[in-house]
Order: C-alpha cells, then sequence, then structure tokens
C-alpha cells in the first residue's frame, strides 16, 4: 500500500498554534465508521454518542519538560538536548543539537549564562592551581558517552538534588516542530489526569476533558479507566518507506493495569462499547487484545494485566480487535496516526472527513479540534 495513499492537502493556517481557553469547547467532528457519515458538533456533546455500560480508556501519562537549553562546557557554545526515553543510573537516551558539535565525552551545563561559564572556564593566574571544570557550579550537567544515529546520543547526568525538581525548574516542554508559539502554562499541554511521568509528547485526544466533564460522564454511567503509554518523539517521525509495510515503526513503553484489563472484559461481556481515547490507548489496548488472541483464539479472549514495550502498527488491513470508537485529534498528512483512523474507520471515510474538516476550518493538530470514529 502506497504512502501516498494518506496525503491530503491542508492550508498552514488551520494548524492550531495554541490551545482553547475552555478544553471542552473544542469543535468535535462525529464519523461513523459504517456509513461514513460525518457530523459537526461541540466536544462538550461528546455524550450524546456514549451510552451507559460503554467504556472510556484514557492514557494518564504525564509529559515531563525533556526540552533543555544549555551551554557546552568547554566553548560556551549553545546546545540542546530532547530527552526521549530514561535508562536508569542518571542515564537517558536523548536527540542533541549541533549533533556534530557533540561527540562522546562532551560535557552540556544547563542553568549557567554564558558570563557565569566564561568566568568558570577563565584560565588560571600564574602562580595559582587551575580552574575546575564549571560541573560543581552548574544546577545540572550532561555528559556525552554514546553517539547514535540522526543527534541520537546516551547522555549521563550529574547535578545534586532532586532530579524532577531540577528538571521542572530549567527544562521546557517538548511541543511539535509544528507549533510556533510559545506555550505560557506548562499544564495546557498535560491532560487534567496525567499522572505517571515519561512521555516526551502528550496524548493530545485527552486535552479535550476537563475533571467536571469526566464527573459528567460516569454520571451518565459511563465507565472510565485508565492506562499509561509513554509517548516517544516517533510519534512525529514521518514515514520515510515508500509503502506502508515497510515503516519501521517506533516502539514506546506501556502499562495496562488489572483493574482497566478487568473493566474491558466486563464491558465486552455485557456488550457495550469500548472507546480510546487517543491513538496511545488504542495502541496499547491493541497490542493487548493482539497478544490475547494469540494465546486464547480470536473469539472471546480476555485481557489481563500487562506491560511493555509495543511497535505495533495499525494501517487498513490489520485487525482492529479492542476498540470499538475512538477519540481523536486530527493528525498529518502521510503518518502513522493518520493510518491507525483509517484502519478503524476506513481509509476513504477519513480522507473524505478530513477534506470536510479543511472545507469547515477546523483547527488541526495537538491544540487543535477532536475527532469521535463510533
Amino acid at each position: 500500500m502506497n504512502v501516498d495513499l494518506f496525503d491530503y492537502d491542508l492550508p498552514e493556517e488551520l494548524i492550531a498554534q495554541t490551545p482553547l481557553a475552555n478544553r471542552t469547547e473544542s469543535r468535535l467532528m462525529t464519523l461513523n465508521r459504517t456509513t461514513g457519515e460525518v457530523g459537526h458538533h461541540r466536544f462538550y456533546e461528546l455524550d450524546q454518542f456514549l451510552k451507559a455500560g460503554d467504556l472510556l480508556v484514557l492514557n494518564d501519562t504525564r509529559v515531563i519538560p525533556a526540552r533543555l537549553f544549555g551551554l557546552k562546557a568547554d566553548t560556551g557554545a549553545k546546545a540542546e538536548v530532547l530527552l526521549l526515553r530514561e535508562l536508569g543510573e542518571n542515564r537517558w537516551e536523548a536527540l542533541v543539537r549541533p549533533g556534530k558539535k557533540l561527540k562522546a565525552g562532551a560535557r552540556i551545563v544547563f542553568g549557567l549564562e554564558s558570563e557565569e561559564l566564561a568566568a568558570a572556564n577563565a584560565p588560571a593566574a600564574p602562580g595559582n592551581p587551575p580552574q575546575p571544570l564549571p560541573s560543581p557550579k552548574a544546577p545540572l550537567v550532561a555528559v556525552v558517552e554514546e553517539e547514535g544515529d540522526m543527534g541520537g546520543r546516551i547522555i549521563r547526568f550529574e547535578y545534586e538534588g532532586i532530579f524532577p525538581e531540577i528538571l521542572d525548574q530549567l527544562g521546557q516542554m517538548p511541543l511539535p516542530p509544528y507549533i510556533k508559539e510559545r506555550l505560557e502554562d506548562k499544564e495546557r499541554y498535560q491532560t487534567v489526569y496525567a499522572k505517571h511521568e515519561g512521555s516526551a509528547a502528550a496524548p493530545t485526544a485527552g486535552l479535550h476533558f476537563t475533571k467536571d466533564y469526566l464527573r459528567h460522564l460516569e454520571e451518565r454511567g459511563v465507565q472510565i479507566a485508565y492506562l499509561t503509554l509513554h509517548v516517544g518523539l516517533g510519534t512525529f517521525r514521518p514515514v520515510s518507506a515508500d509503502k506502508v509495510e515497510e515503516h519501521d515503526m517506533h516502539a514506546e513503553y506501556y502499562v495496562l493495569p488489572p483493574e482497566t484489563a478487568e473493566a474491558f472484559n466486563r464491558t465486552k461481556a455485557a456488550g457495550g462499547r469500548v472507546v480510546a481515547v487517543g491513538t496511545t490507548s488504542a495502541r496499547t489496548l491493541e497490542t493487548a487484545a493482539r497478544d490475547a488472541a494469540a494465546a486464547q483464539g480470536e473469539e472471546g479472549f480476555r485481557l489481563s494485566a500487562c506491560s511493555g514495550w509495543t511497535d505495533i502498527f495499525l494501517y487498513p488491513g490489520v485487525p482492529i480487535r479492542a476498540i470499538d470508537g475512538l477519540v481523536t485529534n486530527f493528525h498529518l498528512p502521510k503518518s502513522t496516526l493518520l493510518m491507525l483512523i483509517s484502519a478503524l474507520a476506513g481509509r476513504e471515510n477519513v480522507l473524505r472527513a478530513y477534506e470536510e474538516a479543511v472545507k469547515e476550518r477546523y483547527r488541526f493538530f495537538s491544540f487543535g479540534d477532536a475527532m469521535l470514529i463510533y
């Protein structure tokens, strides 16, 4: 299947740069995956499409302020580090810029002004011992240990204190590259139910919910359950292969807790629908369902609590086993996320809906409007 089949034209001015003041005021396009019928609503009208007994599954990952701007310890040149994955013992997988200048052994300091670094690096006066490296004076120091491809590095941090607190003070939210505006309130790139830190990007479909609206849904009999998938920046990586089937999917860590697995089993047994909030929730549930079906058979399988790394790639032709519906945002042309929703609703239905979304001036991508596929 050719990747170009998932392309569409999007005017740049439709890419949302800032979130709405009220999360539930976003527009909501509905897409019936059987008939292809499209409807236009507001997000607070989602309750019209959910029934008592349905199960809404949300990803409670929390984005870390993973983008760090610092200075090379030896020259004072500007350097940037983007944290991707924690490896333990203060070591992280990261992307760095400029990659050509940050070789193994390079040290990057954070929280120092260039003047402070210059003073720390000043040559010692004759007869005095050499000045130490600026590490003790910097709140945070990164040492490049290993080099990888395309700016990838393994780095080790040196610091005194509590790392999450230091990161919260020095780091910035790793907003997608298509967002050019500065985000004043970091919490607007978090869901209101974000709990487990570890994501390099937000599960943006969940940004439309408020605590009050989730309570409202529960009062109407909709079940709410949570799982965790730590979103990696691979979610924004373009598909470089010409054929969909040849794309090398990135892996992300997930946890499906026992209470969510049981809620899934109970809902399916009672004839209710499982609606994933976001492609990350969908990928987690479909990973668990794929493995359960392989072990128990396609009919009547039950989910169990599980965790691990998933590189599941969903596109038309790959079976959807777990979810009956999906709350999602509008996705980039030729992206794996657009392919995922096409696996659920059909490529032609999705592209027709996107054409209408452009015509109706919906807001696209992370801070944009929502779609319900049901």
